[in-house]
């Protein structure tokens, strides 16, 4: 999408806007892959569960992951896929029932889910999720193989074959630009379960690597097509941010500019709280009007009272002025599904984005603040 295009066409203030069109540019490198490497593509949806994106890439995916009963109800009520993996640590024993219905695949986070809900699934094929005990990040809020980790049964604990179980689930990064990760890790698993690892009936490598910033991929082909050669195996991976960050926009507007401490600061029409991993992880979103060698400094920051509802300072070309509209980009994994009405402050528009056409397609009103607290819905 071009800026211009979203500041004619977009006519209120803030708004999200999502294009579909770099949504099916993602998954066409997909499809590119799988030419190369026989894989199934799974939509994590826990990035972005909009009902339209679900609907936009169904037909180019095998399936859907899911970490809770909602996101499973979502998927089966407006898609018509069959394969819905469950993945989470929070199986609740009043839902096994429907879940065990509605998943195709429910993989069991602890050996303890195991033993009580494995008797109770007739249909659904049953795995584990795996904790490898490799970890490759530094910032422990990441990472899913860290010191005391909930996610998954330390590989030290399982042994294979297990009773019912067909299939090993395992995730092991965040944001990964490369897969070394991926290709320490089935070494690993390779030599801890031998000749049992190659009798899964299935094996799901998980997500957290961002395809869109990759460029070198024979690794990741190689890796896959070991696997195909040496076991009967289907395998899954599951990306969610790497299908649909790139295809969010948030437009803002200026509503005041002051002066603090030597510097400017923008009061924008929208919040931290509309992207709260601004807030969670000090990361300024990136800016489509920045530029490195712009000789006007500024600092974003929204309107709420939250004295850290800032976006970052940025250099820009020209002075803003009360009014002027900016554009945040790559925002469209875990915000919409993150963003919240601190203080009060309604939620954005949201606008769809599709061969040159751009449609609202969800607005918030009074009444939906209001009935999120009212006591008596």
């Amino acid at each position: 999408m071009q800026l211009a295009q979203i500041k004619a066409l977009v006519n209120t203030s803030p708004a999200f806007i999502l294009d579909a069109d770099s949504i099916l540019s993602q998954l066409q490198l997909f499809k590119q892959l799988q030419q190369q490497a026989n894989f199934k593509l799974l939509f994590a949806i826990k990035a972005l569960p909009l009902d339209a994106i679900l609907k936009l890439v169904a037909p180019h995916v095998q399936g859907f992951a899911v970490s809770s009963l909602f996101e499973a109800q979502l998927v089966h009520e407006t898609t018509t896929s069959n394969n819905i993996h469950l993945t989470t640590p929070g199986i609740r024993a009043a839902e096994i029932a429907t879940l065990a219905r509605l998943c195709s695949h429910i993989n069991f986070n602890s050996q303890n889910q195991y033993q009580r809900f494995a008797a109770q699934i007739k249909s659904a094929t049953l795995g584990m999720r795996l904790n490898p005990k490799l970890s490759f990040l530094h910032d422990q809020r990441f990472n899913p193989c860290g010191l005391h980790s909930k996610l998954g049964v330390d590989i030290a604990e399982l042994s294979l074959p297990m009773q019912n179980i067909q299939g090993l689930h395992f995730h092991t990064v965040f944001s990964a630009t490369d897969f070394q990760a991926l290709i320490q890790t089935l070494k690993k698993l390779q030599s801890h379960f031998g000749t049992a690892f190659k009798d899964l009936a299935w094996l799901n490598l998980g997500g957290g690597y961002l395809f869109n910033q990759i460029t070198e991929f024979q690794s990741f082909i190689t890796c896959i097509q070991a696997l195909n050669a040496n076991q009967a195996t289907e395998i899954f991976i599951e990306p969610g941010k790497a299908i649909v960050n790139d295809a969010g926009y948030l437009l803002t507007t200026v509503i005041d500019i002051l002066p603090s401490d030597g510097k400017n600061i923008a009061i924008l029409d929208t919040s931290v709280n509309h992207h709260p991993e601004v807030f969670e992880y000090q990361r300024a979103p990136k800016l489509c009007e920045a530029n490195s060698k712009g000789k006007y400094q500024v600092i974003l920051a929204g309107s709420t009272c939250l004295a850290g509802d800032v976006f970052g300072e940025y250099s820009l070309e020209q002075e803003l002025k009360i009014g002027d509209k900016l554009v945040f980009k790559q925002l469209g994994a875990y915000s919409l599904i993150k963003a919240n009405r601190f203080n009060g402050y309604n939620l954005p528009d949201i606008y769809w984005h599709q061969a040159g056409n751009i449609r609202r397609i969800k607005q918030y009103q009074y009444c939906d603040y209001q009935q999120q607290w009212s006591s008596e819905c």
